[in-house]
């Protein structure tokens, strides 16, 4: 086994300028929310809220690349920008890029302390990542926050009953159920099950 590498100081982190518009998949092409802002960057292609705007819109259509590609250039243009940290942070997590997305929540609650959406979409990437215990830690905070956090709710049913408390975790995720009946759903979607 070789000795351990010598740790090295984190680099900084460079995000490259955006790339030319590129045509929307056909599924995007006729939305209108979509369309006004791909008309507002090509007016301003460094109007770092169309690019967090249509970051989000790509994410609730489930094309996180996409999502990724703007939330990267609004942080480019804005690089404290913690909403843009927190739903890159999401949608990394969502496609499994989850030490990249780690860092992203970790940011974004650096920036801003005990930011509930940070800390339910880091509860997420621990549960997905099997971190169990940090999982709930995350989930718990958040709902210290919000007690009426769904996502943070079910997520942490699922981790507690992961971590061997059954019980108590079925009780969060009927609670979490009760509130929204496609809960489940959306995290099957997260891969988390």
């Amino acid at each position: 086994m070789p000795p351990p590498a010598p740790s090295k100081p984190p680099a900084e982190v460079i995000v490259p300028p955006p790339a030319p518009p590129a045509k929307p998949p056909e599924s995007l092409a006729d939305d209108a929310t979509i369309k006004g802002l791909n008309e507002k960057l090509i007016q301003n292609p460094d109007d770092s809220a169309a690019l967090y705007r249509r970051g989000q819109v790509y994410a609730s259509k489930g094309f996180y690349d996409l999502a990724i590609k703007d939330f990267n250039n609004s942080l480019r243009l804005n690089p404290k920008d913690v909403e843009a940290y927190n739903n890159r942070c999401w949608a990394r997590t969502v496609i499994g890029d989850l030490q990249a997305a780690l860092k992203d929540c970790n940011e974004a609650l650096r920036l801003r302390p005990n930011f509930v959406d940070a800390l339910d979409s880091r509860g997420l990437v621990n549960l997905k990542s099997g971190q169990t215990k940090n999982a709930i830690a995350d989930f718990d905070a958040a709902l210290k926050i919000n007690p009426r956090l769904t996502s943070s709710l079910y997520g942490r049913g699922v981790a507690k009953k992961r971590n061997g408390s059954v019980s108590e975790g079925d009780l969060d995720i009927n609670n979490a159920k009760a509130m929204d009946p496609n809960i489940a759903k959306e995290f099957a979607e997260y891969g988390v099950q």
